[in-house]
């Protein structure tokens, strides 16, 4: 395919590398081979949503198609535009991790009408049809970050103090069960939120912002939690930058390499990691079956670990394939 020179770059498509190879299914080879599906992210400069496109991309090419990466900047608008650009480019599939869950259903009703079938690959929808749903269990993975979190914290004498949370979007649902996961393990803890920012652009700078401004406004918080990777980088230059690193305990989740060393050092006392290498294949997988005129499962689940300078050295495999997609 060829690409229109007045489209805007914004909306221009990004060819995924080919990445570690899938396991092929030869019934699925057969019937696949030339199918193209294309993945609406909400954002390639986080690391998260990188991954999970190579993830698609290894399996589409192990059965022989092949994929392309449509960036969304985080804007509903510029989603509605990629997914529109995919249908006019005769995708044989439509697979979306969308801005919002409420911005979705727009995106199921055009490949709907295509007659293209369409696979969420986390975040989820408000409404819809769609072939299948991958995500990972946040509820529980945030639960289990908080519970560590929270002994850390009794453990040091700080749960008197109180915790800071910078999420992600809570317009989505993976957004909300993240936040209520985590706060469940604080009330069981006895631990009392202080502060709460919403990220909007989902980078280190902004993060670094809005904890320098917690820790002005709250002086006596022990505890940080922060519910995506990238961004979390900016929270811990923030407490260096204050020379609080040494006493506010800071939880994460999802994953980058370089957060090995960090949790190693106990600088991060847990992390709730995601697989979105995983997640990916998990989500191609449904597309290609369903070329090969199978029923895929209607939900997956995927398992979160919750990563700590305890367990690190024995999960850091299972890490570096299916949260880095290194291996």
């Amino acid at each position: 395919m060829t690409s229109n020179p007045t489209r805007s770059l914004r909306r221009r498509p990004l060819l995924i590398g080919a990445g570690a190879a899938a396991l092929s299914v030869p019934a699925v080879v057969r019937a696949a081979a030339g199918k193209h599906v294309s993945y609406l992210t909400p954002g390639l400069d986080l690391p998260f949503w990188r991954i999970l496109a190579n993830g698609i991309d290894s399996v589409a090419r192990a059965n022989g198609g092949s994929s392309t990466a449509y960036d969304s900047h985080n804007n509903a608008q510029t989603q509605i535009q990629n997914a529109q650009d995919a249908i006019a480019r005769k995708t044989d599939g439509i697979l979306i991790s969308p801005t919002d869950s409420s911005t979705c259903p727009s995106v199921l009703a055009l490949a709907k009408k295509a007659g293209i079938p369409a696979v969420i690959a986390d975040i989820g929808t408000d409404s819809g049809d769609y072939l299948s749903f991958i995500i990972s269990n946040n509820y529980e993975g945030a639960y289990g970050t908080g519970k560590v979190l929270a002994k850390v914290m009794t453990d040091k004498g700080w749960n008197k103090g109180t915790v800071g949370l910078v999420t992600i979007s809570l317009a989505r649902l993976n957004g909300q069960a993240r936040t209520k996961g985590f706060m469940k393990a604080m009330t069981e803890g006895g631990i009392k939120q202080g502060a709460l920012s919403q990220m909007q652009t989902y980078t280190s700078d902004e993060t670094f912002k809005f904890v320098q401004d917690m820790l002005t406004a709250h002086p006596e918080m022990r505890g940080l939690f922060i519910e995506t990777d990238q961004p979390t980088l900016g929270a811990l230059r923030a407490l260096h930058s204050a020379r609080r690193e040494n006493d506010v305990a800071v939880a994460a989740f999802d994953g980058i390499p370089e957060f090995v060393p960090l949790i190693q050092s106990g600088r991060l006392v847990a992390v709730g990691m995601q697989q979105p290498y995983l997640m990916g294949v998990r989500s191609a997988q449904s597309v290609f079956s369903y070329f090969a005129g199978k029923t895929p499962p209607k939900h997956v689940l995927v398992p979160i670990m919750v990563v700590t300078p305890g367990n690190i050295g024995s999960l850091l495999a299972t890490i570096k394939k299916n949260v880095f997609g290194t291996a």
